[in-house]
């Protein structure tokens, strides 16, 4: 049975196919450092993309091809388009990033101190419930018990735990609907 050409041993026909790989490879290598540069306009990454296609080329199967300098050239341009392509694909999430960046930046503070008013708005909703559905309330968002779990400590039922948690759930929704300016803030009198 013929195993597949990629699986097979290393022979003297595949070294010598190395071999003339490696000879037209240093023959073209200025031509396709030279083309790359053309397109990409930097020296340094013409050269590193000309030894990437090197890499790539070693690592793989022998490639059949009747004008391996013209193949290599050929290869080389695309290589480079392929660059050029990802680096505007990568300055484009740059800037979109960046511009969102600002973006949070200056509704940061704004969205701080909308959270904390929340925040100080679900409090005053939680201490004005009575002590026991603030107390399942907490076991279970704040210790993460389970309703079964508060059930059986605070001998109710599962229905009444579930009772208690929707009477906090909607104080808790309820506070965050209400405009800011209905909630008395700390250290101002009243009317």
């Amino acid at each position: 049975m013929s195993q597949p050409q990629d699986m097979r041993e290393p022979d003297a026909d595949s070294a010598s196919g190395r071999a003339r790989f490696v000879q037209v490879f240093l023959a073209q290598r200025a031509r396709m450092e030279a083309l790359v540069n053309r397109r990409v306009g930097c020296r340094a990454t013409a050269s590193d993309l000309v030894q990437e296609l090197f890499l790539r080329f070693w690592r793989r199967p022998e490639v059949k091809v009747e004008a391996l300098d013209t193949y290599l050239l050929r290869c080389a341009g695309n290589l480079a388009i392929d660059h050029l392509r990802s680096e505007s694909s990568r300055e484009r999430v740059a800037e979109a990033t960046h511009a969102v960046d600002e973006q949070a930046s200056a509704a940061e503070p704004e969205q701080a101190l909308e959270v904390d008013h929340d925040l100080q708005r679900i409090e005053a909703a939680l201490r004005a419930l009575p002590a026991r559905t603030r107390q399942i309330f907490l076991l279970n968002r704040i210790h993460g018990c389970t309703y079964s779990e508060i059930a059986t400590a605070m001998q109710l039922s599962q229905s009444a735990v579930e009772k208690h948690m929707m009477r906090a759930l909607e104080a808790c929704k309820a506070s965050i609907a209400e405009p800011a300016s209905t909630m008395r803030r700390p250290g101002s009198a009243r009317r």
